[in-house]
């Protein structure tokens, strides 16, 4: 057998990999809120694999479902009016994660964690406050790199890598009350808003001077004063 021959013969033992996300719940002792997935990987040919690096983007792909009118106004605000949908929606991406793949011959299963920011100005997390109820469509999207054996006449064995099919993806539908339920276990019915420290200093001396309890009541008296709904 020639060199070129040897060469084909060990393109062709790449693993045939397929992706799943076959789970998804809350992490139950995490020090903020998150998400565990649970990744499937399933080998349908090629050698053995002996590792990944595997680099996963998560991403809302927010086109795969209907929305109630309740949902619109906070819509809205990320995507126009509702008959201009069908053009400026697109997929809101999420996270980014990496993950090394331990050894496997046939599948294996690995935990993706994403963390579930609250800030209020993230359009991802203006999205997930807006749809509380039915699924959220999710996209994950691999790339990386696979340690596979090279099997076939010599030089199989050896150890070879490859990159992650750029067609490799996967979906999965997560429960949109899981992702509230999670943020009020966290955090209650008080979402985090970020201010610079000069506008919360003028709102804190206007609490003051109004001798009102909190910076919550001072956000509201001015809302009632501006006729704000």
């Amino acid at each position: 057998m020639t060199a070129s021959q040897q060469d084909a013969v060990v393109t062709r033992a790449c693993p045939d990999l397929t992706f799943a996300v076959t789970a998804a719940e809350a992490e139950p002792f995490a020090a903020v809120p998150t998400l565990r997935f649970t990744l499937e990987v399933v080998r349908e040919g090629g050698g053995p694999v002996r590792g990944m690096a595997l680099t996963t983007t998560v991403r809302i792909d927010v086109t795969r479902r209907a929305y109630a009118p309740d949902a619109h106004r906070a819509l809205t605000e990320l995507f126009g009016l509702p008959e201009e949908w069908s053009r400026t929606m697109g997929p809101l991406q999420w996270a980014r994660t990496t993950v090394q793949v331990p050894p496997f011959d046939d599948r294996t299963s690995v935990p993706l964690f994403v963390q579930c920011g609250t800030e209020t100005e993230l359009a991802v997390t203006k999205y997930l406050r807006a749809v509380k109820d039915g699924e959220v469509p999710l996209g994950f999207l691999f790339n990386g790199m696979i340690f596979y054996e090279a099997s076939g006449p010599p030089p199989g064995g050896m150890l070879r890598t490859a990159p992650v099919p750029s067609s490799a993806e996967a979906f999965c539908r997560l429960p949109a009350g899981l992702w509230h339920e999670l943020i009020a276990r966290y955090h209650g019915t008080t979402p985090w808003l970020r201010l610079p420290q000069e506008i919360y200093d003028r709102l804190d001396h206007y609490r003051a001077r109004h001798t009102l309890g909190s910076a919550g009541d001072a956000v509201r008296a001015l809302l009632d004063r501006s006729g704000a709904l």
